[in-house]
């Protein structure tokens, strides 16, 4: 599977999130996810206003693209983008030619959300899929939602976040 794989055999993962800010966690099921099961792998920023990022819209799509770009220098398999998006998740997935969804689980309280989640958008287009990636065992504890909250404290930070995320939070926080 290479890079220069083109047409309707071309496999379509995206892997949505709010990325508030986006964390070593996430990095590591965009590189797995890319390297094993899709020849394009969309990440998707969503909107989500009701969270309440810290970071805009813009901004943490400026931050994902930025890892990113480093992720297809070590990545040959799959070509990986970045988009943002304002709509329902299985609409994004459609609009883009995604055959499948991927999501992150960390611990058993994630599946709950995410079981029901997968089961609302099966509703909505039986034909994409959700794939679940556990997290590597060095991030099964890391969230946007916990580094945000040690960085506001004045806590370290630089083993959740690549160094660029960091310093954005540090510059958002005052720290």
């Amino acid at each position: 599977m290479a890079k220069e794989k083109m047409g309707n055999n071309q496999r379509v993962g995206i892997y949505p999130g709010t990325f508030d800010p986006i964390t070593n966690g996430h990095l590591d099921i965009i590189e797995r996810a890319a390297r094993h099961m899709c020849d394009r792998l969309i990440v998707s920023v969503a909107i989500n206003a009701g969270k309440g990022p810290l970071f805009s819209l813009e901004e943490r799509t400026n931050l994902v693209r930025t890892e990113i770009e480093r992720i297809n220098d070590r990545c040959p398999e799959a070509t990986i983008e970045v988009r943002a998006f304002d709509n329902l998740l299985i609409h994004h997935a459609q609009d883009v030619g995604a055959s499948f969804i991927v999501r992150g689980l960390r611990a058993v309280s994630d599946f709950e959300y995410e079981f029901q989640m997968t089961g609302m958008n099966a509703k909505l287009n039986r034909e994409i899929e959700t794939v679940f990636l556990m997290a590597s065992d060095r991030y099964q504890f890391v969230s946007s939602r916990f580094v945000k909250e040690i960085c506001s404290l004045g806590g370290d930070v630089s083993q959740f976040v690549p160094e660029s995320v960091e310093a954005k939070l540090r510059e958002k926080l005052g720290k």
